[in-house]
């Protein structure tokens, strides 16, 4: 017979703490310092706001690429935050492993047409 002395917790469900937490507090910065470039770039532009202005701003390589960082920052902070929700407020897993599976696919979605979208300018 084992003697067990004190309690083994096993931790489950969204337990990725500080990581986490990390995580969405850079990828919101991040994001946060692109929407505040990107206004600059209108509110300090000649002319009329159009189709021009849009693909002038977006047009440079380095602001295809920045622009490429924060789509994956956001959709992984996206990501970050479903699941979370997912796993504290969706007890059935069978549900839970659904709306993960459709959390994926449609985040993997936006994210090539983002891109597509974004490569096109």
């Amino acid at each position: 017979m084992s003697v067990h002395f004190g309690c083994h917790r096993t931790v489950v469900g969204a337990h990725y703490g500080m990581r986490d937490w990390l995580s969405q507090r850079v990828t919101s910065v991040l994001m946060i310092v692109f929407t505040v470039l990107v206004l600059s770039q209108i509110i300090f532009s000649k002319g009329t706001i159009g189709y021009e202005l849009w693909a002038g701003i977006f047009a440079p390589q380095w602001m295809k690429t920045i622009t490429f960082v924060v789509i994956l920052s956001m959709l992984y902070h996206v990501w970050v935050g479903m699941r979370n929700v997912f796993m504290d407020y969706v007890q059935p897993y069978a549900v839970r492993f659904v709306m993960h599976v459709f959390a994926i696919v449609w985040l993997i979605g936006c994210s090539g047409w983002a891109i597509q979208v974004l490569w096109r300018v």
